[in-house]
């Protein structure tokens, strides 16, 4: 690397390693951004001499990177951004870290997909979904859609493995020359009503969509997830054992198993290191405290609540709703979401907008309560399972609360 980069580097990890020692953070966005500033194109330098892999969607992004980061271990050592920091300082911060490496795994928010392909020249891009999300700051899905396309019809080189029952990533990954599709399926539905090439209404029967109006269709997927494993392009069935829960994750393991096909490592050789992923940067993670252990769940859109309802057990729930800046500020997107499902469960509810979410609950009649901290939640309940179920600043404060759990 030229000096420059050598010296952004070495001021990188140490601003990390001050960061993670002051206990003012993991030090994932701190070092990047310093190192940035000193080279702009030090994420560039880092990533070069590197096998790269980007894992983008609006749901299930952190999750799938640390999966696929686990599988294509398998054929040596993996940087990637474990801690969900997921823009360019971030990436920076994860590569400076790990030093050397044949091979990265990157999680990349889906607005900045484009400039990280141009800095890091990924041998595979992963396009996992797109529905709303804080759209208050963020793009509306077909404009998003759109940019995936145009930034994928621009670097032909790059391998796409992309979901086929998401009709927007199948449009946005039309552009690609090079796609292996997978199926995970999709249970949130709302923002794929309408074809973004014409325009029409999308029809859906029997695992199947298509366009009214143009030729855009499901493709048919080479990896298939099937009751509790997944199919290989070989035809080959795969049981997936996780500690993850959820159907959903079973889909991310078929991704992360696509992604790492793309590097030549086969399932059977991925999927004992898959099952020994536990939890990601807090999310799943299960601790116990005062005669109660608590599972954090993260939710942080319409889509993701859906997801975190069928995984949680049915015990007491405690939910927390934020609305800073990295939540978005608009609290309106609570009614997109069906909170029926708890109403055979005690709720607890909590967080700076937990007001919000009471107004929601009653109007799903779901009795709740609502309590003022997470110990005042802990003392609610009786010993025994404590669901959490929190958006992103409100699940960092109780992981904090939490010693920082991962």
């Amino acid at each position: 690397m030229p000096l420059i980069a050598k010296v952004a580097t070495s001021v990188s990890k140490t601003a990390a390693a001050l960061s993670r020692a002051a206990g003012r953070g993991d030090g994932s966005v701190i070092g990047g951004w310093i190192g940035l500033k000193i080279d702009p194109d030090l994420l560039a330098h880092l990533a070069s001499g590197r096998a790269v892999a980007l894992v983008s969607g609006t749901n299930g992004k952190t999750t799938t990177t640390r999966l696929t980061a686990a599988a294509v271990g398998v054929l040596g050592r993996v940087a990637t951004n474990s801690f969900g920091a997921n823009m360019p300082t971030g990436h920076t911060s994860a590569l400076a870290r790990e030093g050397h490496t044949p091979f990265a795994v990157l999680e990349v928010d889906e607005h900045y997909l484009a400039q990280v392909i141009d800095a890091t020249r990924p041998k595979v891009v992963a396009l996992l979904n797109l529905s709303r999300d804080q759209l208050d700051r963020a793009k509306e899905v077909a404009m998003m859609a759109q940019l995936w396309k145009t930034t994928l019809a621009g670097h032909p080189e790059i391998k796409v493995v992309a979901n086929a029952d998401d009709p927007m990533v199948v449009w946005a990954a039309s552009a690609s020359p090079q796609t292996t599709w997978f199926s995970a399926g999709q249970r949130w539905l709302d923002d794929s009503f309408v074809c973004p090439e014409s325009g029409h209404p999308i029809e859906r029967a029997q695992g199947e969509w298509w366009c009214t109006g143009c030729p855009l269709r499901r493709p048919r997927p080479q990896w298939v997830v099937e009751d509790e494993g997944v199919i290989d392009p070989r035809g080959d069935w795969h049981l997936v054992k996780l500690q993850l829960p959820g159907k959903v994750n079973i889909g991310n393991a078929a991704t992360a198993l696509a992604v790492a096909g793309e590097f030549g490592v086969r399932p059977i050789e991925a999927l004992p290191r898959l099952a020994r992923v536990a939890s990601i940067a807090g999310r799943y993670a299960q601790v116990d405290k005062d005669g109660r252990n608590i599972r954090l769940l993260l939710a942080k859109n319409p889509a993701s609540w859906l997801e975190a309802f069928d995984m949680a057990d049915q015990a007491p729930t405690l939910l927390s709703i934020n609305a800073r800046d990295p939540d978005g500020l608009d609290t309106s997107w609570l009614y997109d979401v069906d909170f029926s499902p708890l109403r055979d469960r005690p709720v607890l509810i909590t967080g700076d907008r937990a007001y919000d979410l009471a107004v929601r609950l009653q109007v799903n009649q779901v009795p709740f309560r609502h309590v003022q901290s997470f110990d005042e939640a802990l003392a609610a309940v009786p010993p025994g399972r404590l669901e959490v179920i929190a958006n992103y600043t409100a699940f960092q404060d109780i992981r904090a609360e939490l010693d920082r759990v991962n």
